[in-house]
């Protein structure tokens, strides 16, 4: 597992798997219908994700499930800043805000914010600019078109060397040390269900861009293919496709079910031990 670094604050190393938790400020999340929809909402539900064993929150305002419409600066920002600002001032670990506006971003490092987790992969020079000028972390995803559009019907030669081509340019593409980038491959965003396995089955190779490791395999479509589990019943399950990215490599996971997470990699790494895990 390589080192992770937000505003000079070392978030993930090899220490042990890191859990990032996630609370959505949207009344259309895919996973949980609105639950944390609402400033007060948000702010509780990150305050129990903490409580719960979080090694990092994830605030977002702008829902990205397939077929999600963009919502406007204006809504995002009152979605997102105020709850920030309050959480700033209240947790101990770090705050991350999944966003690909450089004005929420900039908005929400000012607010207390370390890491900036963007769907679209850092692709404006406007969105790294922000990122460097605050030594802010950063999350780049892969994703291949938009949330409109990404499910209608994705097509790759070849997804692993694909989705590692384009996130190897990434982080090249605008100087951002890598020991403050964490990758994403992506699971779920312009991927059928057959790509999303190819790509948890070769985490590893991932690894080799010198940057931490994150994935996010919870609660999503094809963990209701294999299963036939409705999204409501999905935790176990998640739990389970999380440690496997864990052993092929990922360093940090991201998830609804904080505590879940949490106590499987109590279990596992007691009988493990995370050295032997990537």
């Amino acid at each position: 597992m390589n080192r992770w670094v937000a505003r000079g604050r070392i978030v993930a190393d090899r220490d042990r798997p890191r859990v990032m938790g996630i609370v959505n400020t949207t009344p259309d999340s895919f996973s949980d219908g609105g639950l944390a929809f609402g400033i007060d909402a948000a702010i509780a539900r990150a305050i129990q994700l903490e409580a719960d064993g979080a090694d990092i929150l994830d605030v977002g305002g702008e829902s990205s499930r397939p077929g999600a419409v963009p919502v406007s600066l204006d809504e995002e920002l009152r979605r997102v800043i105020p709850v920030v600002e309050a959480l700033a001032e209240r947790l101990k670990v770090p705050i991350s805000v999944d966003t690909t506006k450089p004005e929420v971003a900039r908005r929400a490092l000012k607010a207390g914010a370390a890491i900036i987790n963007d769907i679209r992969g850092v692709e404006t020079a406007e969105m790294a600019e922000v990122v460097c000028e605050f030594d802010a972390g950063v999350v780049l995803m892969h994703m291949l078109g938009t949330p409109e559009t990404m499910q209608q019907a994705p097509h790759y030669d070849d997804v692993v060397a694909d989705v590692f081509d384009t996130l190897a340019e990434r982080v090249e593409r605008w100087g951002i040390p890598r020991d403050r980038i964490a990758i994403d491959p992506g699971i779920g965003f312009g991927k059928t269900f057959e790509h999303n396995l190819s790509l948890l089955r070769n985490l590893e190779r991932f690894a080799r861009l010198g940057c931490a490791v994150l994935v996010g395999t919870s609660r999503k479509r094809f963990l209701g293919t294999l299963t036939g589990r409705d999204v409501s019943d999905r935790v176990t399950v998640s739990v389970v496709s999380s440690l496997l990215a864990i052993r092929r490599g990922a360093g940090i996971v991201r998830v609804h079910d904080v505590a879940a997470m949490v106590d499987a990699l109590k279990i596992w790494t007691a009988l493990e031990g995370w050295g032997d895990l990537s």
